[in-house]
C-alpha cells in the first residue's frame, strides 16, 4: 500500500518533499518538519486526538507492527523508505507523538558533500585515503548530524572488486557500490518469535565472505561481535556511532561493551586493535548545515582507550593535530 493511501494528503506531501528529512507530530498541538531549512513548524492539522491515534495505529499496521493500549509504543518501517516511531497515551499524556524519519535512497558523492559545505576538498582527499588505505573507522555524531550520508559517500569509493556486507536495523545506507549486500534486523512478533538482532547479523556476515563489514549504527551488544570481526582481518570496515565528540567515543564504546558483558579494559584492548580512526560530524547549531569537525586516532594511553585529534577541520582546510603523524603512519604516508 502506498503512503498516499495511508496518510492524509498534507502529511503525505511533507513526507514526499525531497528537502524534508523528519516530520514530527506533537499530538493535536503542532506539526514540525526538519530538512534543508532546519526545524520549522508547518501549518498542518491532522485532526483531533482520536484521529491522530487512528492514523498512528493504521500506519503501524501497514508496517507490520502493533500500536494499541497494550503496546503504546512502536518503531515501524513504512513504504517508501520511511521510519515511524509512535507513542500513545498514557505514555505520551499530551496526545499521540509521531516521529517520521525519511530515508533518502539517493547517494551523495564526496564531491557533492564538499559543494554542500560538509568538508573542504582536502578533507575529502583524506577521507578517500582512509577508504583506499583500508583503515577501520567509525563516523560519530549526534542524531541527524549526517553520519549515514557521509558513510554512504565513503562506501562509494570502495573498489568494485570488493564485497561489502552492510548490517542495519533499517535500510538507510544508500550507496552505488556494485557489490554491496545487506542484512537487516527483524523485530520479534507479538509471540516473541522470529526476531533477528544486529548481534546475530554480525555473526552471519562473517560467513558471507565479506571484504568489508559495515554496521550502520553501533548501539548495543553487537559491539562485541563487531570488534571481534575487525580483529580477524576485515580491514577497511566501518560504521557509525552516537557520540557528542570524537573524544567521547571511547566512553561510548565502553558503555556499549558493558551491554555485552565486556569490562572496560577488554573493550579498550579490542577497540585499540580493531579501530584506527574516528570521523566526527556535527550539525551546525540552529541550522541545517552539517560538517566534519574532527578526525581522531584511537589508541591506548596507560591502558585506557583514548581518541586523540589528528585533524581539525576548518572551512578553509585541514589543521593538523597532535596525532597527525600517527594517522599518516597508519595510511602509510
Amino acid at each position: 500500500m502506498k503512503l498516499e493511501e495511508l496518510a492524509p494528503p498534507a502529511l503525505a506531501a511533507l513526507l514526499s518533499d525531497p528537502e524534508v528529512t523528519d516530520v514530527l507530530v506533537n499530538g493535536t498541538e503542532s506539526v514540525w518538519c526538519d530538512g534543508a531549512r532546519g526545524l520549522q513548524r508547518v501549518a498542518v492539522h491532522l485532526g483531533d486526538t482520536a484521529q491522530v491515534r487512528a492514523l498512528a495505529a493504521r500506519l503501524a499496521l501497514a508496517g507490520g507492527g502493533r500500536l494499541d493500549d497494550a503496546r503504546p509504543a512502536a518503531d515501524i518501517h513504512l513504504p517508501g523508505g520511511i521510519r515511524l516511531h509512535a507513542v500513545l497515551p498514557p505514555v505520551a499524556p499530551a496526545g499521540p507523538l509521531l516521529s517520521f524519519r525519511v530515508l533518502r535512497r539517493e547517494a551523495f558523492s564526496l564531491e557533492q558533500l564538499v559543494a554542500a559545505g560538509t568538508m573542504p576538498p582536502d578533507c575529502a582527499d583524506l577521507l578517500a585515503a582512509l577508504v583506499h588505505g583500508r583503515v577501520n573507522f567509525l563516523i560519530s555524531g549526534a542524531t541527524g548530524a549526517g553520519k549515514t550520508t557521509l558513510l554512504a559517500a565513503a562506501l562509494g569509493l570502495v573498489a568494485p572488486t570488493e564485497r561489502i556486507v552492510v548490517i542495519e536495523e533499517a535500510a538507510e545506507i544508500a550507496t552505488p557500490h556494485p557489490h554491496c549486500v545487506r542484512l537487516e534486523a527483524k523485530v520479534a512478533n507479538t509471540e516473541g518469535q522470529g526476531g533477528f538482532t544486529l548481534t546475530e547479523l554480525v555473526r552471519q556476515a562473517l560467513r558471507m565472505r565479506p571484504d568489508r563489514i559495515v554496521v550502520g549504527e553501533c548501539r548495543g551488544a553487537e559491539v562485541r561481535e563487531l570488534l571481534t570481526a575487525l580483529n580477524t582481518g576485515h580491514e577497511g570496515s566501518c560504521g557509525t556511532i552516537h557520540a557528542n565528540s570524537a573524544r567521547d567515543v571511547p566512553a561510548r564504546l565502553a558503555a556499549l561493551g558493558s551491554l555485552a558483558g565486556l569490562d572496560q579494559a577488554t573493550v579498550a584492548a579490542q577497540a585499540a586493535s580493531a579501530l584506527d580512526a574516528v570521523v566526527h560530524v556535527r550539525r551546525e547549531r540552529g541550522g541545517a548545515a552539517r560538517r566534519i569537525e574532527t578526525i581522531a586516532v584511537l589508541g591506548l594511553s596507560q591502558g585506557k582507550l583514548v581518541a586523540r585529534p589528528a585533524v581539525l577541520v576548518q572551512p578553509r582546510g585541514l589543521e593538523r593535530g597532535p596525532a597527525w603523524d600517527e594517522l599518516a603512519g597508519r595510511l602509510g604516508w
